[in-house]
């Protein structure tokens, strides 16, 4: 088994991706699977505190890692490279159920960290397209403004709403309480957003 490290993960990022937003997307959801590291109730063999930390944030920074070049069948290039690489199967596995429902994968997440990926990926595009629209960014931005915006099915029209709400579920958290902790993570960093 080969975990890379976070300097690592980046390099590899930067040397797949070279698309902004997936760059950008990347890095956020790496910042919230951190996060989600310090709740984590799985009971992973011979990791360390700072090994599971740098699992959930690494499986965050490389989760859609070939994205950029093949769309039409993510993740299944990326889970090919992972097993040659031999990643733990953890991360492996939470980047396969975080692409449940398309391109023919069904595995739902059975870990902690699976089910934070599905929670955090699709929020995380989210927050970043209301963000987008707000003067300020994420400083000011409150839960209920996100969440009536959940409900406007026309806002970010392409984000996945029931895979939030199916990863918040597993996680066992409620979506309140969820979505406040991504708007928190992204207020501390919001002027760096825009630079990764």
């Amino acid at each position: 088994m080969y975990l890379p490290s976070k300097e690592e993960a980046s390099l590899i990022l930067r040397k797949f991706v070279s698309n902004d937003y997936q760059l950008l997307h990347a890095n956020m959801v790496a910042m919230a699977m951190l996060e989600y590291s310090r709740d984590s109730t799985d009971t992973f063999e011979n990791y360390s505190k700072e090994q599971i930390e740098d699992l959930y944030y690494v499986t965050g920074l490389l989760h859609d890692l070939d994205y950029d070049q093949f769309p039409d069948t993510h993740p299944a290039k990326e889970l090919e490279w992972f097993q040659d690489w031999s990643y733990p199967k953890e991360l492996i596995h939470a980047v396969e159920a975080h692409a449940h429902g398309y391109n023919g994968f069904t595995t739902l997440p059975q870990t902690h960290l699976a089910a934070a990926l599905m929670a955090c990926d699709e929020l995380s595009g989210f927050l970043y397209a209301y963000s987008l629209m707000r003067p300020n960014g994420f400083t000011g931005m409150e839960v209920k403004g996100v969440l009536k915006r959940l409900k406007d099915k026309s806002f970010a029209a392409k984000i996945n709403r029931n895979d939030i709400y199916t990863g918040v579920e597993l996680l066992d958290v409620k979506l309140e309480d969820h979505i406040l902790k991504l708007i928190l993570i992204y207020q501390k960093i919001n002027l760096q957003l825009n630079k990764l």
